[in-house]
């Protein structure tokens, strides 16, 4: 066997393991993390707590937390699912209601994963500690986008890589602007 057909029965294995987890956790607490995580609406609320709670330091960490979610919704959103078709997992795969309200475009990758990573990835430079915040949010968007039938785990991957690569990206910007303006 491959090693692509090994990693790919890997994802489908874990997929179906994660979206069959059944706990009180799981059904009261991964839905409203969706909602919220939904359209960003999740991290332009921390962006503004911690604008208005958190001072210069707040404030420079939420512009960096959306510029980051900027850029890496225009890669995941804009760039790779209109280079990648993936469909989504099947719905006999998913074992709970959830599976009905799935998107149509493609699961690679994961938007509202890398939304999350790159926000998280971008604010904790700036302040650690509401980055530390962001990252269990982050993280339980990660795991609803699996357990929902939204995505495969590698979709998840990549979304996180993807929003790891925009906040990296962000957050060197003004060095590289400085080097250039030298």
């Amino acid at each position: 066997m491959g090693i692509l057909t090994t990693l790919r029965n890997g994802d489908h294995r874990l997929t179906r393991r994660v979206a069959a987890w059944d706990s009180d956790w799981a059904r009261q607490l991964l839905p409203p993390v969706e909602e919220a995580a939904e359209h960003t609406k999740l991290w332009w609320a921390a962006a503004v707590a911690m604008g208005f709670g958190g001072g210069l330091r707040g404030r420079a960490a939420a512009a960096a937390g959306i510029t980051a979610m900027g850029v890496a919704e225009l890669l995941s959103n804009g760039v790779a699912k209109r280079l990648v078709e993936r469909r989504r997992p099947p719905k006999e795969w998913i074992p709970h209601d959830e599976v009905e309200d799935r998107p149509d475009s493609s699961s690679f990758p994961s938007g509202h994963t890398a939304a999350a990573a790159a926000f998280t990835a971008a604010v904790a430079p700036s302040w650690p500690w509401a980055g530390a915040a962001c990252a269990v949010p982050t993280v339980m968007v990660a795991l609803q986008r699996v357990h929902s039938g939204a995505h495969y785990p590698s979709d998840v991957a990549a979304g996180a890589a993807i929003g790891l690569a925009a906040a990296a990206l962000v957050r060197a910007t003004p060095r590289l602007l400085m080097c250039a303006w030298r």
